[in-house]
């Protein structure tokens, strides 16, 4: 485990254990401590990674790969603006109010152990301490919808458990250790790498469970819809992303996919990759709902993720961590301002809302920012990474792939931009009559994210040179 970033998992969970006794008599105490643990570590995360030497020196002296550094970054700031969120979006009489902000730290903490960590054993662990607080969390919603959505999320991911477990068993017998740098050696030597490529493809196959990629995929969209709703920005904003998407970039890069090792499993995986940008994009068109709707974009958007990680070239590397960066920013724009709507309006059924831009103003334009960069629109953060997995797959030869990337982003903006017409632009509805703008410090984290975005976009150079550096580690 990188110890440099140790105490980014030990804070959180000392908080989350503090919680529950600090806030039995002042339940709000929960909102104050959790925010501010997380707001802390994201501060002291900023300048580390941002401090005036790092950037002039070109983030040559980035601790570990640079990799584990952003994603825990990803992590605390999602984190914080769902628990921001949560406070004000909470009613006083919220049940168990120490408890479900508990349970998010636990869960920053474990996803911080996720990124850190250094061997597959250590990585599981994690990961199922990250799945149980996440069923825990989406139950937090008590209605038949939560139950349902935290029912199908844990018995249809329970299969990739299994399967994750069997995998390293037979790396374990054949490798004799379960520590990455031992995999990245063997798979750079010249000995026959079959049961290693078996084993291998067994863990793959759980983290593409893991991570809701078709035809896994089943559980996503109502696992999302019926999660109480600042919850759902945190499973589709980064819980998903490093519980399953994080272990494939990395398992791509360990096994040398770059350099024709284990093509079987480079080729499944880009497959599986366009299936899901296709069917995820495809599926979000037909959508009334808007917070099923983002699930099915969800789908879509990690597809581009595991699309360049079967690929494995430095270049399409750079693009699969540069999106995964983005995918935790505006999928967390988009599933607070569904949480905002919901707050204001009582529905996320489409057809029900429309002319919502005139009670919501903010709302709906921070919505805009976030489906542009989701899109792919320049200069948004979205544009470049998807500009580099389309750059990679082009280079490569894999023109067909490149142009369907391609086309599929133009679909996603004209479901988007469906969804822009049906829900904020138009005649007011008798919804958007009786809404009005919810508080500021329920905007603050979409406003907060779309800045990030509209930054990461404008100042593509800088983070440019960052992928740059951590693809570079990562892979040699």
């Amino acid at each position: 485990m990188d110890k440099g970033l140790l105490a980014y998992l030990l804070i959180p969970l000392f908080a989350a254990v503090l919680i529950p006794f600090a806030a039995r008599y002042r339940a709000k105490l929960a909102d104050i401590l959790a925010s501010v643990t997380l707001l802390a570590g994201l501060v002291n995360l900023l300048w580390l990674s941002l401090r005036p030497s790092m950037v002039s020196g070109g983030f040559a002296d980035l601790p570990g790969d640079g990799l584990s550094l952003l994603l825990v970054g990803a992590v605390y700031l999602v984190g914080f603006c769902v628990t921001f969120f949560s406070a004000w979006y909470a009613e006083d009489n919220m049940p168990n109010r120490p408890a479900y902000y508990s349970l998010i730290l636990v869960s920053v903490a474990a996803m911080t152990g996720v990124v850190t960590t250094t061997d597959f054993f250590t990585l599981y662990v994690f990961i199922e301490v990250l799945a149980v607080t996440s069923f825990a969390l989406i139950t937090t919603d008590e209605t038949s919808g939560g139950i349902e959505g935290a029912l199908k999320y844990f018995f249809l991911t329970f299969p990739a458990s299994a399967l994750i477990i069997v995998g390293l068993s037979v790396l374990m017998l054949t490798l004799g250790s379960l520590s990455y740098e031992n995999l990245r050696i063997f798979m750079a030597s010249d000995i026959p790498a079959g049961p290693v490529t078996f084993g291998a493809a067994l863990l793959l196959l759980g983290f593409v469970i893991k991570s809701g990629v078709v035809p896994f995929h089943t559980w996503t969209p109502d696992a999302y819809q019926g999660a109480y709703a600042p919850v759902s920005a945190h499973l589709a904003g980064i819980v998903t992303k490093i519980s399953g998407v994080y272990a494939i970039v990395k398992l791509a890069t360990l096994l040398r996919f770059f350099d024709g090792r284990a093509q079987a499993l480079s080729e499944m995986l880009m497959f599986l990759g366009l299936l899901s940008i296709a069917v995820g994009a495809l599926a979000a068109l037909k959508q009334k709902d808007f917070k099923r709707m983002l699930a099915f974009s969800s789908i879509s958007q990690v597809g581009y993720i595991v699309l360049a990680a079967g690929l494995g070239t430095p270049l399409a590397i750079m693009g699969a961590v540069f999106h995964l960066f983005n995918h935790a920013t505006f999928k967390t724009v988009l599933f607070l301002n569904s949480a905002s709507l919901e707050k204001a309006a009582g529905t996320t059924d489409m057809d029900k809302l429309g002319g919502m831009e005139h009670p919501m103003p903010w709302t709906s334009w921070t919505s805009v920012i976030a489906l542009l960069s989701t899109a792919g629109v320049p200069p948004l953060s979205g544009f470049w990474s998807k500009l580099l997995i389309i750059l990679a797959l082009w280079e490569s030869g894999l023109r067909g792939y490149a142009v369907l990337a391609l086309l599929f982003s133009i679909v996603t903006l004209a479901y988007f931009m469906v969804m822009q017409k049906k829900v904020f632009f138009g005649e007011k509805s008798a919804a958007a009559k009786s809404s009005a703008e919810v508080s500021a410090p329920l905007l603050a984290p979409a406003v907060l994210m779309s800045a990030v975005i509209v930054a990461l976009g404008l100042l593509f150079p800088y983070f440019y040179t960052y992928v740059k550096v951590v693809a570079e580690r990562i892979i040699l």
